[in-house]
């Protein structure tokens, strides 16, 4: 599983490295690079390979589209990480980057990644139809803005120190991170413009896979160690975080995140062998917590 996901990681951050250089140098380009490289582990790249797999999907096609997510991945982190939000001064094992750069670059150094995404999307090297370009590209931003990652992280701070129903935390949980992994799920459907019952269903899919990748990283915030989550851990109790761990305790959100996982073994049941890799790549999300 690492050597596939190793493999996932390179490819897309050569991707990355090419396109970024590629354009005019400016000063922001230094704590963009920061910011995206070497990057986490993945996993939503991973996801959408698994998925793409399902349909005979050409990995370099895959590879370009997770690199596009990625960067929309990097910056909700590095605003995630400013002090107007969740305020860490560590991302995956180094400096955040308001804390290398300053705060204002970083939110520039955001928001250049955010539009860098559809850049890529948009890109005439990436060999897929116009109007599924345009589909995808309409797709991410409702899964980056008000209606998702924006959204969901506004409903993650109004939240704070206050008792909310296990319907909202959901809610919340799936707008901050299951649209992006929705998304993820999606563009293989999209591509092979299948039906939208057959969209929709991917894009559950991808709500649950998303919920549960929240709930992992919720558990090891709850008892992890800082450095092998490479951020400072034990922080949502101390803020007041609106978490299924604090709603429902520790046993009870792992069997509620295996309850979602077993869900989807079933959905993806009728792909046979196929879906061995993306079953595969559940059960790694799920053991991280662990």
């Amino acid at each position: 599983m690492k050597h596939k996901l190793n493999k996932i990681a390179k490819d897309t951050n050569i991707f990355l490295n090419s396109f970024i250089k590629k354009q005019k140098k400016t000063e922001l380009v230094a704590p963009m690079q920061y910011g995206i490289f070497p990057g986490g582990k993945k996993i939503r790249s991973k996801i959408l390979v698994d998925l793409g797999q399902l349909f005979n999907i050409n990995y370099k096609i895959l590879i370009r589209i997770g690199a596009a997510v990625e960067c929309i991945h990097a910056y909700s982190l590095i605003h995630d990480d400013l002090p107007c939000m969740d305020n860490d001064i560590l991302r995956r094992g180094k400096l955040s980057t308001h804390i290398k750069y300053g705060e204002s670059t970083a939110v520039l150094a955001g928001n250049s990644l955010l539009i860098m995404a559809f850049e890529i999307l948009s890109d005439k090297t990436l060999k897929i139809h116009e109007k599924i370009k345009i589909e995808l590209i309409k797709r991410l931003s409702k899964c980056a803005g008000h209606t998702g990652i924006a959204g969901g992280q506004y409903l993650d701070l109004s939240f704070e120190k206050k008792k909310v129903s296990k319907k909202k935390i959901v809610e919340m949980q799936i707008k901050k991170t299951g649209k992006l992994f929705s998304f993820c799920c999606m563009v293989p459907a999209i591509i092979k413009k299948k039906d939208i019952k057959t969209v929709n269903n991917f894009d559950k899919m991808g709500s649950d896979i998303g919920l549960i990748f929240q709930i992992v990283d919720d558990l090891i915030d709850y008892t992890g160690e800082t450095k092998k989550a490479g951020k400072k851990t034990q922080k949502d109790q101390k803020q007041g975080k609106a978490t299924l761990i604090s709603l429902l305790g520790y046993k009870n959100t792992i069997k509620y995140a295996n309850q979602i996982k077993l869900k989807l073994v079933k959905k993806l049941k009728k792909y046979g062998s196929r879906s061995n890799n993306i079953n595969e790549t559940l059960d790694y999300v799920l053991n991280i917590g662990k």
